[in-house]
């Protein structure tokens, strides 16, 4: 039986990503083209492999099988053509990053620019997403989260700054108006900005200071979504609409001019920084080994600054 490769490409796409939308992303392709591709995969096997309705795509016994045995041996062609990677001068091929917006923000830039200067024959795209996803789900390599969302079965590499706070601001006009907080509780009296995750998880406000330890859930006239949609709360709390709290990296700028102001900071927290992380295999792609081996450059750095 002779079939496409492509189109062999396609039906796993669509598998790991549980939707024609969701692998089009993934992949870089649309949606029409991944269902023509399946559909023709479908006519050259004889055999459904999918089960389709509006709202789902599952796969049928026949295609979890092909998927059973088909997967390991396209891994091995993956692995068989990274592995002539190695030959070459320089390391090349597409590495694909799931990320949180606050690590774009605040941990890429200061490594993205030198990694691609290093390495011109890498392509690096980076997906923003703040929600706990699967990184194979998402198509990607690897992924940045922070330690208490690590998948399990993954290696964790330190990537940026090993301490990140907390800040919590306000406009000096809004101050000016309604007072300026003395005690985190005092926060339950005020307007503020707050954010929650696309799963309707809204994250409590927490402080802590001499062991004392406040936890939070204030109210306020605007709730953003996790994510990009953050820069509005910043630009509200500017404008002097209420609180914010924010990783200080993301608040530094606007206190630096002036246009926010720093309140109760004793209470600030810090947590420890990001990971990087990707599954625990033996073979891993060219391209993000050789990322993975530029932070660990960068990561020493760090221990030598003590930050």
């Amino acid at each position: 039986m002779q079939i496409d490769l492509g189109l062999l490409n396609a039906v796993i796409a669509v598998a790991k990503a549980g939707g024609f939308r969701e692998a089009a992303r993934a992949i870089n392709s649309n949606p029409s083209r991944l269902s023509d591709a399946v559909r023709r995969a479908e006519q050259q096997l004889g055999v459904r492999l999918f089960n389709r309705t509006t709202r789902t795509v599952v796969l049928t016994a026949a295609g979890k099988m092909l998927l059973d045995r088909l997967l390991p041996a396209m891994n091995e062609v993956e692995s068989a053509l990274d592995a002539v990677n190695k030959f070459r001068d320089t390391p090349a091929g597409m590495l694909r990053l799931n990320v949180p917006v606050s690590a774009v923000r605040l941990v890429l830039p200061a490594i993205v620019p030198a990694f691609l200067a290093r390495y011109p024959e890498i392509k690096l795209e980076i997906v923003a997403d703040s929600n706990v996803v699967d990184i194979f789900r998402a198509g990607c390599d690897a992924g940045i989260r922070y330690d208490e969302k690590l998948e399990q079965d993954m290696i964790a590499v330190p990537i940026g700054p090993r301490r990140q706070r907390f800040a919590i601001a306000a406009a000096p006009g809004y101050l000016d108006r309604q007072g300026r907080p003395q005690h985190p509780r005092d926060l339950l009296h005020h307007a503020c900005l707050r954010g929650k995750y696309a799963s309707g998880v809204m994250p409590e406000w927490e402080f802590e200071r001499n062991g004392e330890i406040v936890r939070l859930q204030p109210s306020g006239p605007l709730i953003v979504t996790v994510g990009a949609a953050v820069e509005l709360a910043v630009e509200a709390a500017v404008a002097g609409v209420g609180v914010i709290q924010l990783f200080e990296e993301w608040l530094r700028p606007h206190i630096a001019s002036g246009a926010l102001e720093p309140i109760l900071e004793p209470w600030w927290t810090d947590f420890p920084g990001p990971y990087l992380y990707y599954p625990d295999r033996r073979l891993v792609p060219t391209p993000l080994r050789a990322f993975i081996d530029f932070i660990r450059e960068d990561q020493q750095q760090f221990f030598n600054r003590g930050i």
